[in-house]
C-alpha cells in the first residue's frame, strides 16, 4: 500500500450503490455512460434485505436507501453486520414531514404513531442495523445541500480513523406539499459507498481526499446535470461518474465554506 501525499486521505473503494426512476444500479450508470440507454428500475426501491413486513410498512426513504446499502455492500463482498455506517440525507423524509405537519395543523389527535415513528432523520439506518443484524458503529448525518459530501468526509474520517472499513449512503426522496416549493427536491435518488482504508480483492478504484476552502459543482452533461438539480443527494453523481470511467477528479461541497477535492485511481 503505497503512502498518501501530505495533506491528502487515501482510501479505496470496493463496492457502489445507486438508485433512481431512470438507474436501477451502478452497472446502470456505467451503461449510459458508455451511451447505451439503461432499463429503467421498477417504481419502488427492492430492498430486498428487509422482512417482507417491513418492506410492505416501510416508507420510501427507507426503501431507498436499504436499496443502494444492499448494493454497495453486496459488491465489496463484506459482511453487512461486520460494517460501520454513515447515513447522510438532506431534506429526510418530506411526505412524512408534509403529512405530520398537515396533521398537527388539522388535528393533531389522528397522527399516526408509525408514520412519527419514520419521520425522524435516523430512521432509515435504524431499519438497515436491525435487518442486518449490525451492532457496528452507526451514524446519522445532515448538511442541506452539502450532506453527500458531509457524509464522505464523516465515513473517512472513521475509515482512516479505525482502520476499518465503512458504508456510506446518501438519499433524499422527492417532495411533497409546501415542502415541495421549499427544497426543490423533485425525484428520489440514492447512492452508497464501500470504503476500506487499504486495497483488497474487491477494491474498485483508489481515491485521494484533500479538504479544499469551498466546494463547486463540477460540470456535467445531460442527463445527469438534471438529476443532480432534482435531488441534493445527486451532488454524488460527479463522484460516481467519475468511479464508472477512468482516473481523474472532481470537488464537491462538504459545507457552505467546505469543499473536498477528489482524485481518483483504478486499481487493476
Amino acid at each position: 500500500m503505497s503512502a498518501s501525499p501530505p495533506g491528502v486521505s487515501r482510501i479505496y473503494v470496493e463496492g457502489v450503490g445507486l438508485w433512481s426512476r431512470q438507474l436501477a444500479d451502478f452497472s446502470s450508470l456505467r451503461s449510459l455512460l458508455a451511451g447505451v440507454a439503461p432499463t429503467p428500475p421498477p417504481a419502488r426501491p427492492a430492498a430486498a434485505t428487509l422482512p417482507p413486513n417491513e418492506r410492505r410498512r416501510a416508507p420510501e426513504s427507507v426503501l431507498l436507501a436499504v436499496e443502494v446499502a444492499a448494493q454497495a455492500v453486496a459488491m465489496s463482498g463484506r459482511d453487512a453486520a461486520t460494517l460501520a455506517c454513515v447515513f447522510a440525507s438532506s431534506h429526510g423524509d418530506q411526505p412524512i414531514t408534509d403529512y405530520m405537519c398537515a396533521t398537527l395543523a388539522r388535528a393533531p389527535a389522528e397522527l399516526s404513531p408509525i408514520r412519527f415513528h419514520n419521520s425522524v432523520h435516523n430512521a432509515p439506518v435504524g431499519y438497515w442495523t436491525i435487518a442486518t443484524g449490525c451492532h457496528a458503529p452507526s451514524t446519522a448525518v445532515a448538511a442541506q445541500h452539502a450532506s453527500f459530501g458531509a457524509g464522505l468526509l464523516e465515513a473517512v474520517s472513521q475509515v482512516l480513523a479505525e482502520h476499518r472499513a465503512v458504508l456510506l449512503v446518501c438519499s433524499d426522496t422527492g417532495g411533497s406539499g409546501p415542502l415541495d416549493e421549499v427544497t426543490g427536491c423533485r425525484q428520489p435518488f440514492g447512492c452508497a459507498l464501500v470504503l476500506a482504508p487499504q486495497a483488497g480483492p474487491s477494491t474498485l478504484a483508489r481515491l485521494d481526499l484533500q479538504l479544499t476552502a469551498a466546494g463547486v459543482d463540477p460540470p456535467l452533461e445531460e442527463p445527469l446535470a438534471g438529476w443532480r438539480a432534482g435531488n441534493p443527494s445527486a451532488a454524488g453523481l460527479p463522484l460516481l461518474a467519475l468511479l464508472a470511467g477512468g482516473p481523474g477528479g472532481c470537488q464537491l461541497a462538504a459545507a457552505a465554506t467546505l469543499g473536498v477535492r477528489i482524485d481518483k485511481e483504478n486499481v487493476a
